[in-house]
């Protein structure tokens, strides 16, 4: 066999993501190009690694253990290369993180002086929804999630950040008689939703059902980008996090609407498995953390306390 390690990288994404589409904007490369290194990857086996079906590609049995072998070798050259590093007194090593969708409006600052500081770590970030993040995090696939709401069914530790602010917000007030309820502010106003799986969604929910709030009128939207630009155009409203909307509610696209209940507090926090023995990269940030949290948040988000 004479595989490469680009081959063997490419087919490790494919099998991750269940697409040559996907793997090639993933890796940055043409379409063509990672069908051309699959070809090649696959002539070297007796037995199919994928199945076609329709226009979706199915991977073989044989190909998840191919791809699980592959991993296996590439994660032994980013060895190489880190313990290399760190022979010469460097830190390094792969940090992984999984972020839920908003706290990538947090987590470059919590990054920034820890890289800069050690430029031999190298950085894997995923931003998804609450339920992928929480499942990386139960299968291990990561160092650490940022989330906003900590996890009941799991065993993890955590250290808390910043605290979370979610507000009713819109483009406009909208018209509401004096002393209006809680329940009477949301009766005809149009709901904005994040998708199912999302973490803001879930403190939505939680909130309405606490109160009873019937929401009748409502839309769904799958990331936070999304619901921002249909609450600017004048959709509807929404309750969102104060960290999202910095920049909106400073233009005046988007205003806060004093609603008795909000906003909703719950602590931006890293979390990791409970009892898992860091990397020595992942100890070290942890170290980072503990040690200039305090001083990231005064320096960063003293904006905060306006609200």
């Amino acid at each position: 066999m004479n595989y490469t390690l680009n081959q063997l990288q490419i087919f490790v994404k494919i099998v991750q993501l269940k697409s040559v589409t996907k793997a090639s904007e993933a890796l940055d490369l043409s379409q063509p190009a990672v069908s051309i290194q699959l070809k090649k990857f696959q002539e070297q086996f007796d037995f199919p690694l994928t199945e076609v079906i329709g226009r979706r590609i199915y991977i073989t049995e044989f190909g998840n253990e191919i791809a699980a072998a592959a991993q296996n070798i590439i994660d032994q050259i980013e060895a190489i290369k880190f313990k290399t590093q760190a022979y010469k007194g460097q830190i390094t090593g792969l940090l992984k993180i999984s972020v839920v969708s908003t706290g990538k409006y947090i987590l470059p600052y919590l990054l920034t002086k820890f890289m800069s500081q050690n430029i031999g770590v190298t950085l894997s970030v995923d931003v998804t929804n609450k339920y992928k993040v929480l499942e990386s995090i139960e299968n291990n696939e990561v160092d650490f999630a940022l989330v906003s709401v900590l996890p009941e069914s799991q065993q993890i530790d955590s250290l808390n950040l910043l605290q979370n602010k979610l507000f009713l917000v819109g483009s406009e007030e909208p018209n509401l008689k004096k002393g209006a309820s809680t329940r009477e502010v949301f009766k005809n106003l149009p709901i904005i939703f994040r998708e199912k799986g999302s973490g803001t969604r879930q403190t939505m929910e939680r909130f309405f059902l606490q109160k009873k709030i019937p929401v009748l009128k409502k839309f769904e939207l799958t990331s936070n980008e999304a619901v921002k630009q249909a609450l600017i155009a004048g959709l509807g409203y929404s309750i969102m996090p104060l960290i999202g909307i910095k920049n909106e509610l400073h233009n005046g696209d988007l205003h806060i609407i004093p609603v008795t209940g909000l906003p909703i507090k719950t602590d931006w926090s890293i979390i990791w498995i409970k009892d898992k023995k860091l990397s020595p990269v992942a100890a070290a940030f942890l170290a980072h953390l503990r040690a200039e949290k305090d001083a990231i948040v005064e320096e960063k988000f003293s904006w905060y306390e306006q609200y």
